[in-house]
């Protein structure tokens, strides 16, 4: 006895937020996936550009403070957090080089949850806002692979180039 059951095809009705692998072929027209993958990385680098902007116009003060926190080379690593935050914040809004900028700016992350939130070398109101810092980055780290996963979408420099 065989069974003659059909079922639709998977392509016959998909979910809005569906998309094939590797998330960025076909047409040029957005859909609701793509307006959400661009709603996600305007807020996953909001706090990048804040913070580093606000590196980048007190540098000295933030040199001062790597320093104070035993960051490595902190003059150095000062060029490092304003390159990575507003260089990278940058180029995930624009969607520009996405995956790849996504991958760097997650190993930034886990390195500054690492260099600059050692909260179990803490104790009191001090280890608490460390560990927020720390489980933060690790947070955001979680965003930015995913964005490594799905690339910019269709609203992004990234796309544009590939409808060339």
């Amino acid at each position: 006895m065989s069974s003659s059951a059909s079922f639709p095809s998977s392509s016959a009705r998909q979910h809005p937020f569906a998309t094939d692998v590797g998330g960025e072929t076909g047409g040029s027209r957005s859909r609701p996936r793509d307006v959400v993958i661009l709603i996600a990385r305007v807020l996953l680098v909001l706090l990048f550009l804040i913070f580093g902007w606000d590196k980048l116009t007190g540098y000295a003060d933030t040199v001062t403070l790597f320093t104070q926190m035993g960051v490595p080379q902190p003059s150095l690593a000062t060029l490092v957090a304003i390159a990575a935050e507003v260089g990278g914040g940058l180029a995930i809004l624009l969607g520009l080089f996405t995956r790849p900028v996504a991958a760097l700016m997650a190993a930034y992350c886990v390195a500054t949850a690492l260099l600059g939130h050692h909260y179990w070398a803490l104790s009191g109101n001090e280890r608490f806002l460390a560990e927020i810092g720390f489980f933060k980055n690790l947070s955001i780290t979680g965003g930015l692979l995913l964005l490594c996963v799905t690339g910019s979408g269709r609203i992004g420099v990234d796309a544009r180039w590939r409808r060339r």
